[in-house]
């Protein structure tokens, strides 16, 4: 019973650090006089490690593309006159928010589903909303769908609200990104 106690302890130990601190500390600390348990233990506890890297490995490289992919996207959306002008406050405010969502997307999928995720669709023009969708290329679902909305409230000028939906609501709930000012005066239309 208690080996199996101390093995249920390496697992969980390599699960929630994600292999970033290897439980043959604790190994080593707790079963120093016995040897041949430890050499077992640290065999197994160095490919659950490497396992679990393996995955985190693959899951932020295909968020990284989903985000290179998304500021791409963004980018074609502002168009030629807008980018300049929100260009930066976009990378600072808005592209970490994006990030954080697509991590959190990425964290509810096996790795194997999520090289089924993509951004399939191109931006809207004119007054349209949308930036980009993220699909599951399998079963050509949207997952996520993000979005640009111009505000005016009233004496404040007009305001780019950053914001995306998620297939969990049916896309009903707006789950703000951030916003940027634009000016005064009427933005010119997406993609001009």
């Amino acid at each position: 019973m208690n080996k199996w106690i101390r093995k249920s302890v390496v697992v969980l130990v390599s699960l929630l650090t994600f292999g970033l601190i290897t439980p043959t500390q604790l190994i080593n600390g707790v079963n120093a006089e016995k040897p041949n348990e430890r050499d077992i233990f640290e065999s197994i506890s160095t490919r659950e490690a490497s396992y679990l890297e393996e995955s985190r490995v693959d899951r932020e490289g295909i968020v990284r593309e989903l985000l290179k992919q998304a500021e791409q996207q963004s980018y074609q959306k502002f168009g030629t006159r807008i980018k300049p002008v929100i260009e930066n406050e976009f990378r600072e405010i808005i592209l970490p928010n994006i990030e954080k969502a697509l991590q959190e997307t990425a964290a509810q999928f096996p790795t194997e589903d999520l090289v089924n995720l993509s951004i399939t669709e191109s931006p809207g023009k004119g007054q349209s909303e949308k930036i980009f969708n993220i699909k599951n290329s399998d079963t050509k679902n949207d997952i996520l769908r993000f979005h640009v909305r111009r505000d005016n409230p009233p004496q404040a000028g007009y305001w780019f609200n950053f914001h995306y939906h998620t297939y969990h609501d049916d896309f009903q709930s707006h789950h703000e990104l951030g916003a940027i000012y634009w000016a005064k005066n009427t933005p010119p239309k997406w993609m001009s």
